[in-house]
């Protein structure tokens, strides 16, 4: 295949995200965003990774990185978002202000 449907299916999925971070009407919305961004950038770490055909796979070690700290920030950002719906019982984000002053 022609990389440049990777870079185009790539940028698709990170334009997702960008969308879903300014639409922000819940938060699991916003950590799924968030999610597509993060596919987006391990698509473009292989495509480049194979057109220039390093001998380290250096594409595939910084999606692998990159996929550990997706679901980090999967496993505290879901349970940050229970905690604030139990004491708030919303889990709209413009209704979120916690840490106003």
């Amino acid at each position: 295949m022609i990389v440049s449907q990777f870079l185009v299916l790539a940028s698709l999925l990170f334009s997702l995200g960008v969308y879903g971070l300014l639409v922000r009407r819940n938060a699991v919305t916003v950590l799924l965003a968030v999610e597509l961004m993060l596919a987006g950038v391990n698509i473009n770490f292989i495509a480049f990774e194979s057109v220039i055909r390093d001998s380290l796979a250096s594409g595939q070690i910084f999606t692998i990185f990159v996929l550990t700290i997706a679901a980090a920030e999967v496993g505290i950002g879901l349970g940050i978002v229970l905690l604030i719906f139990r004491n708030r019982a919303t889990g709209n984000v413009d209704e979120l202000d916690l840490m106003k002053w």
